[in-house]
C-alpha cells in the first residue's frame, strides 16, 4: 500500500440570516486538490430514468433513480462526482477529506465526491440530501482513489448542505456518520471532523460501534469529532489551523456576509483558505440563496485555479441552458485511463478552454508586472460589474430573462471579438480569462 499523503483538503462555509443581510443564505467553497489537477464547470439538465436503470458513477455502478434535478457541478474533470455544486432547487453541497480512527478500506465504493453530486441531483431540500447521502452511504459505502495517480489517496468525508431555509453539516467515519443542523448564522467545515457534543441526527450504532472500540467509556457526554478522531475539540477554533482561521473570518464579518464577502474570504492566503503549492485552490463557488422562493439563486463559479486572479462568473437556472462548452473538459469514453485497469497508467490533455487561457493570462501576471497589475484590475472591475447587475436582478424581485438573455449575448460577443490569435501581449488572455457565463433561456 502506498503511503498517503498528509492531510490537504478544502474549506466550506455558510452564512446564514442574520449573519448574512437581505434575508439570504450565502454558501462558499474552495476546493484544494492537486496543483495540475484541472475543475470543470458543467451543467446537467433534470432527467428521467426507466425504472431498473443502472447509474456508473466513478468507479461502481449503482441504481439509478426515476427522476434527477437539474444541477450545476464544478468537478475534477477526471471523475463522474463534484467537489461543489447546486441543484435547481436551491441545494447547495460541498464536501470535504476528513481523517480519523476508523480505518480507510482499500476497495472501491462511492467517492464522497459521488454523493455531492448523487445528494443534488436526487433532493430538493438540504435535510432530504443529507438523508440521501447516508442512505447511500449505508448500501454502498464510500472509498476508492480520489487522486487520478497510482499513488493512493484516500479519505473519509463531511460535508456542508445548504439549501434557501437552513444549512447541515454532515461528517463520516466509514458508514457511520454525524449530522448537525446549523444554528448561530455561520458554520464552515475543513479537514477534520468538527461536530462535538451538538448531533441532530446520527448513525443508530454511533455510539455503540464507538463504545465497543474503546473510543468512549459510555459515561462521559459523547463528542463526536473528539471520540472518532484525535482532535482536541477545545481547541479547534483557537489552534491556527485552516478550519480556525475560516471560523474567526466568518465570524469577523457575521452580519455583513455578502457574496463579495465571501469571495473574499475565499481569497484569503495568509489563512491558508486559498491554497498554494503541490495542492492548491483548482476551483471555488460561491451562491447567494435568497429565502424568498420568488426570488433567483445566484451561483458563482471561477472554473480555474486560485481565486484571488480568476473570476467568480454567475450561473442562474432557468429553462432551456446550453451546455457550458467552454468550461467542460474533453471526454475520452471508454479509452479514459480512470475507466481501464490497472487504473491511472496515463493521463491525458484534460484541459478546457478557460483553463487554457487563465493558463496564458497567469504567466503573464508572473511575468510581466505592470501587465499583471492591469490584468487583475481589469478582472476585478468586470467582476464587480457582474455582481452588481446579479444584486440588480435580486433587488428587482424577480427574474427578468430578457436581461439576462442580452447580458450574456453582449458578453458573449465582446468575448469573441477580443479572443483572436494574434494577440501577443496577453490582452487575449486577459478578455477570455474574464469570461462570464450565465444560465440562459435558449428562446
Amino acid at each position: 500500500m502506498f503511503p498517503r499523503p498528509p492531510p490537504h483538503s478544502c474549506d466550506t462555509f455558510v452564512a446564514l440570516p442574520p449573519a448574512a443581510p437581505g434575508g439570504r443564505v450565502v454558501f462558499g467553497k474552495n476546493s484544494d486538490r492537486p496543483a495540475d489537477e484541472v475543475q470543470e464547470v458543467v451543467h446537467f439538465p433534470a432527467a428521467a430514468h426507466p425504472p431498473g436503470a443502472a447509474l456508473e458513477c466513478t468507479y461502481i455502478s449503482i441504481e439509478q433513480v426515476e427522476r434527477t434535478h437539474a444541477v450545476v457541478l464544478s468537478r475534477p474533470s477526471w471523475l463522474w462526482g463534484a467537489e461543489m455544486g447546486a441543484n435547481e432547487h436551491a441545494v447547495c453541497i460541498g464536501n470535504e477529506a476528513v481523517w480519523g480512527r476508523e480505518e480507510i478500506g482499500d476497495g472501491e465504493a462511492l467517492l464522497g465526491m459521488d454523493l455531492v453530486r448523487l445528494g443534488l441531483e436526487r433532493a430538493d431540500t438540504a435535510e432530504k440530501a443529507l438523508c440521501v447521502i447516508v442512505d447511500l452511504l449505508e448500501k454502498y459505502g464510500q472509498g476508492g482513489n480520489c487522486m487520478e495517480s497510482h499513488m493512493a489517496f484516500t479519505y473519509h468525508n463531511s460535508f456542508l448542505i445548504a439549501d434557501r431555509k437552513e444549512a447541515w453539516v454532515l461528517e463520516t467515519s466509514g458508514k457511520y456518520w454525524a449530522a448537525e443542523k446549523v444554528e448561530g448564522g455561520v458554520r464552515n467545515i475543513s479537514n477534520q471532523l468538527s461536530i462535538t457534543t451538538k448531533i441532530d441526527r446520527e448513525h443508530p450504532e454511533l455510539k455503540e460501534y464507538a463504545k465497543s472500540n474503546g473510543w468512549w467509556d459510555g459515561e462521559k457526554e459523547f463528542d463526536f469529532a473528539a471520540t472518532y478522531s484525535y482532535v482536541n475539540t477545545a481547541r479547534m477554533t483557537t489552534s491556527g489551523g485552516r478550519y480556525c482561521e475560516g471560523y474567526k473570518l466568518l465570524n469577523k464579518h457575521k452580519g455583513s456576509i455578502t457574496s463579495e464577502i465571501m469571495m473574499e474570504i475565499l481569497r484569503d492566503k495568509e489563512s491558508g483558505i486559498n491554497m498554494e503549492g503541490g495542492f492548491m485552490t483548482t476551483g471555488s463557488m460561491v451562491s447567494v440563496l435568497p429565502q424568498q422562493p420568488n426570488l433567483p439563486c445566484i451561483h458563482f463559479f471561477t472554473g480555474t485555479p486560485d481565486p484571488a486572479r480568476s473570476v467568480f462568473k454567475p450561473f442562474i437556472f432557468v429553462p432551456g441552458i446550453t451546455q457550458l462548452l467552454k468550461t467542460t473538459s474533453p471526454t475520452f469514453g471508454h479509452d479514459d485511463p480512470v475507466k481501464k485497469k490497472p487504473r491511472f497508467q496515463s493521463k491525458p490533455d484534460r484541459r478546457h478552454e478557460l483553463y487554457k487561457k487563465h493558463e496564458s493570462a497567469a504567466v503573464v501576471m508572473e511575468t510581466i508586472k505592470d501587465k499583471g497589475k492591469e490584468m487583475l484590475k481589469e478582472i476585478q472591475e468586470l467582476e464587480k460589474q457582474k455582481i452588481n447587475q446579479m444584486e440588480s436582478i435580486l433587488q428587482n424581485g424577480c427574474l427578468d430573462v430578457n436581461q439576462v438573455v442580452n447580458l450574456f449575448s453582449q458578453i458573449q460577443s465582446k468575448n469573441n471579438v477580443m479572443c483572436g490569435d494574434s494577440s501577443s501581449d496577453g490582452q487575449q488572455s486577459t478578455r477570455y480569462f474574464s469570461t462570464f457565463f450565465l444560465g440562459i433561456s435558449s428562446s
